[in-house]
């Protein structure tokens, strides 16, 4: 299976534009003109009781893949715990690494440190999304998780399996940037793909009207395997360069 385009928000001004400002409107938009509203100022924030919920769940070393303006990231690090942010808008990463994170301009679909290592992996703000493939996007998930990793999956908070072609735009009335293939899962389709990629739900839940799913991959033994913290080792963290542009130690 090929993988899915590696940017999907790389070429979207007025996403970067709402990363830099802190605030909206932003949507994303179809092409029969249905709108999605993003929650840009939640996002620009700091991590929020919900967040902080998710995170007390995380276990060792966390990949937030889609980090964003990066607010996980940097509640992590506040914690003293290891964790990597990536994502594709460069506004994205520089704005994670401002609040204190360590983030990565990238995709999930290239190279990333530490894979198949990483104790816990999260999906948040609708990134099952990424790319338009749920399935490609799982499989990639697994590749990234040490054996018996933990995956924790924001769904859309109503029943949808739903691929399609979006733009992001400031405007309503307008169309906005280059289109991108995008997905929106329900928790019942998000197990369903989960279950193909040989992740099984561990736990499932609801709360300030923002759903999660918490899945693990198979275990390399049938005994239980406690988290590692120290998984994903200091030699394969980013290293910047002159230019402060992050580069993968492989």
């Amino acid at each position: 299976m090929s993988a899915p385009p590696a940017a999907p928000w790389a070429g979207a001004d007025p996403y970067s534009a709402a990363l830099r400002t802190g605030r909206g409107p932003l949507f994303l938009r179809r092409a029969d003109g249905w709108l999605l509203p993003l929650e840009v100022e939640r996002w620009c924030a700091r991590a929020d009781a919900v967040d902080r919920q998710v995170l007390q769940r995380c276990e060792g070393a966390v990949l937030d893949v889609g980090c964003g303006p990066g607010r996980l990231v940097a509640e992590l690090a506040g914690q003293g715990r290891t964790a990597l942010g990536v994502d594709v808008s460069d506004a994205a990463v520089a704005h994670s690494r401002g609040l204190g994170g360590q983030a990565l301009c990238r995709s999930v679909f290239e190279p990333l440190p530490g894979e198949g290592r990483w104790d816990t992996v999260l999906l948040m703000d609708g990134n099952i999304g990424i790319g338009g493939e749920p399935a490609a996007l799982l499989a990639r998930i697994v590749q990234l998780l040490a054996p018996g990793g933990l995956l924790i999956a924001e769904a859309a908070p109503v029943d949808v399996d739903e691929r399609a072609s979006v733009q992001v735009t400031d405007s309503p009335g307008q169309a906005g940037g280059h289109p991108f293939p995008w997905a929106r899962l329900g928790t019942p389709a998000l197990l369903r793909y989960a279950a193909g990629a040989g992740l099984r739900p561990v736990d499932q839940w609801s709360v300030g009207g923002r759903c999660f799913a918490a899945l693990r991959t198979r275990t390399a033994s049938t005994s239980a395997e406690p988290a590692n913290s120290a998984a994903v080792s200091s030699s394969q963290w980013p290293r910047y360069t002159s230019a402060e542009r992050p580069v993968a130690d492989r």
